[in-house]
């Protein structure tokens, strides 16, 4: 890397530290890379998704800060996949240090040559015999062959190595699009919703409420029409949800017919009424499966709805909201708990 890179580089990272400090960014790689590139205005969507975050006034979430790396930064054949990150990382510093071992290689050579040409200087100048000029010459070329076969054995590791990642880099492009959403609904997944929920817990957030959904009689529909018709069902209800959730608001697929809203900066009083808007907006669903002409026209789901108490864990804040949850159904269903925020 050039000087002038390097202050660049420099440059860029006093920027990056100060803002990331500000809003309150965890110093994960991730968030680095994403503010490193931020201050260096190098990617314009980037900068604006950020900016709408920041304006947003949303808390942090180690989900968003992946997707938008993902999306923004990473190679696209790069996903986040564990065991293979950590299997390319692995190969990553075999590589380091064979070309660690070959430049020390490379300085010992560099020390026996000179130490060899300085016995020439030294014979030149005291008069030299040809016998000892061979031997002179020998060893240079003892030494010369001593690097070369250093230098063809990394060339080897190196070739090596390259072949095994292109190969982990087509496993991962291979492997499920992203680890981060439900396949079925395209909402975010429980894996996606542990590492928000348990962001939001640590950082004592003002405000911060949970809402648990569950689709009404969901057994019944796949019981009396089929799994397929009851897939349907899912994914619309999810469709309908994710279009009320604005301003940070986010879907997560909590398991089952189950999902889970989380909504920041925000009371119960107000999360209720997004709740109830939820609600309505569901009831007026109708699902048509197309091969059997069979309609549903009566979807409904039931709401709980919690504000985080400071000292709660992430386990209480579910239990809460899975409690109102389970009282709505108690009374009947295709309502809001509780009654008024």
């Amino acid at each position: 890397m050039s000087n002038d890179l390097l202050k660049i580089a420099a440059l860029n990272l006093k920027k990056a530290i100060p803002l990331m400090l500000k809003h309150s960014i965890p110093t994960t790689p991730t968030n680095y890379a994403l503010w490193y590139a931020y201050v260096g205005e190098s990617n314009p969507k980037l900068n604006l998704a950020l900016d709408k975050t920041i304006e947003q006034n949303q808390q942090y979430s180690p989900v968003s800060s992946e997707l938008l790396y993902r999306q923004h930064i990473a190679d696209p054949v790069e996903l986040d996949v564990r065991d293979m990150r950590q299997n390319l990382d692995a190969m990553v510093c075999e590589l380091s240090q064979s070309l660690k071992d070959t430049n020390q290689d490379t300085s010992t050579f560099q020390t026996k040559i000179e130490k060899e040409f300085n016995k020439l200087t030294e014979l030149e100048s005291k008069g030299f015999s040809l016998e000892q000029v061979i031997k002179v010459v020998r060893g240079i070329v003892k030494e010369s062959a001593n690097i070369h076969s250093s230098t063809v054995s990394f060339t080897q590791q190196l070739t090596k190595a390259q072949t095994e990642i292109n190969t982990l880099k087509q496993r991962l492009a291979e492997t499920e699009k992203d680890v981060l959403y439900d396949a079925l609904t395209e909402a975010l997944n429980r894996r996606a919703f542990n590492e928000d929920i348990a962001a939001v817990i640590s950082q004592s957030p003002k405000g911060c409420c949970l809402i648990l959904a569950d689709i009404d009689f969901f057994k019944q529909f796949n019981d009396t029409y089929g799994h397929q018709l009851g897939d349907l069902v899912l994914k619309v209800v999810a469709k309908r949800l994710q279009e009320s959730c604005r301003d940070g608001v986010k879907l997560y697929r909590f398991g089952g017919e189950e999902f889970a809203i989380i909504v920041p900066n925000s009371q119960q009083r107000v999360a209720r009424q997004l709740a109830e808007g939820m609600r309505r907006s569901i009831e007026k669903l109708s699902v048509k499966d197309r091969r059997s002409e069979t309609r549903i026209d009566n979807i409904n789901a039931s709401f709980g709805v919690v504000e985080w108490k400071e000292s709660q864990t992430t386990s209480q804040l579910i239990e809460g909201a899975d409690k109102l949850l389970y009282e709505a159904k108690r009374l009947g269903r295709n309502r809001v708990m509780p009654i008024s925020g």
